[in-house]
């Protein structure tokens, strides 16, 4: 199970095996806020205010924990873990970390991207094309702030359960590294995994790098746009054999589109019956639209012949005591 959800340890277990592995990734509770206030721009929280220095000037004059999508604004870790993220009360932090040290088996750490899908590889016995990948989701220059010391400082403030949360196991992490591999070899295979990931991005890609989404060309891979910030997308290398095509487009494929990809393998009969449905209504809309047609072309051939009576004329013959007529038209199909 792989998703943007909220955890919650009873439901999840309803349909993952007793032997599941859990594992889950941490972003600083610093930068995260910058990159919210960006991609959540129009939040109620955000709405109002230009800046986020502006915001965290007085952030409980913005911020409102009963409206909407407003748990974006304030302690969003321990949100998607699933507990209060309004609580004041330590013995609650405690206790949510102490639970999830129990429940997740291994906490990665985003700002060591690479250092976590070692450690991810190792303990799941994976190979290192198992876990390289590109860099998705990510926002152009034009949209990133430099933040100042103070506001750093705010921002920790504002969550100080994430943070908390964030320190606690950024400890756990180099803890779990030191005990299984040590550094220096922890250093030597991150370098083969970004050698690889270098190799990779000469072949697959034809910047080399990523571009800004006005300059995807497929847009079947362009990256979903929200709020105020740019997400940055891919194009291929256009002289691709078809396998490496393949994995080439795996890498640079957003998170959406993945999804559905994801979704349309896990639900064949869905999607079938979807396709199904589709072909009927697409049927349906275009006999609506050819009678449509129909019935404009013979309006128009109606109004023409009240100018022109050779398109059309009645015709009048005896039935017995009766006058039937009969409008002659031009045959249509």
């Amino acid at each position: 199970m792989c998703n943007h959800m909220r955890f919650h340890i009873s439901e999840v277990r309803k349909v993952m095996p007793e032997d599941s592995f859990y594992f889950s990734i941490l972003r600083n509770p610093v930068t995260m806020m910058e990159s919210s206030f960006s991609y959540y721009k129009y939040i109620p929280a955000f709405s109002k205010v230009s800046t986020l220095d502006q915001f965290l000037q007085d952030p409980w004059s913005h911020y409102n924990a009963s409206l909407p999508n407003n748990h974006y604004a304030k302690n969003l870790l321990m949100f998607d873990f699933g507990f209060n993220n309004n609580e004041k009360d330590e013995r609650h932090l405690n206790l949510s970390i102490a639970l999830i040290a129990k429940n997740f088996n291994l906490i990665l750490i985003s700002a060591y991207f690479d250092e976590s899908m070692i450690l991810l590889k190792n303990t799941l016995c994976w190979s290192l094309d198992d876990v390289v990948s590109f860099k998705l989701n990510s926002r152009n220059n034009k949209t990133k702030h430099q933040l100042s010391l103070e506001t750093m400082e705010k921002i920790k403030e504002w969550n100080s359960l994430d943070w908390k949360l964030y320190l606690y196991f950024n400890r756990t992490f180099w803890r779990k590294i030191d005990e299984s591999m040590g550094r220096e070899k922890m250093q030597d295979e991150v370098k083969k995994l970004r050698d690889r990931r270098s190799q990779l991005m000469k072949i697959c890609l034809q910047e080399g790098g990523a571009v800004d989404p006005s300059q995807v060309k497929d847009t079947s891979f362009k990256p979903f746009q929200y709020g105020a910030a740019e997400i940055q997308g891919y194009n291929l290398n256009p002289h691709l054999d078809d396998r490496t095509k393949t994995w080439c487009q795996r890498l640079i494929t957003p998170e959406l589109q993945y999804t559905a990809s994801l979704y349309d393998k896990q639900f064949p009969d869905m999607v079938l019956k979807a396709s199904v449905q589709n072909k009927t209504k697409q049927t349906h809309s275009q006999t609506w639209k050819a009678s449509k047609a129909m019935m404009r072309q013979r309006r128009n051939l109606n109004h023409q012949g009240a100018e022109n009576q050779n398109l059309r004329h009645s015709v009048y013959r005896k039935r017995g005591s009766k006058r039937t007529a009969q409008t002659n038209l031009p045959n249509m199909t």
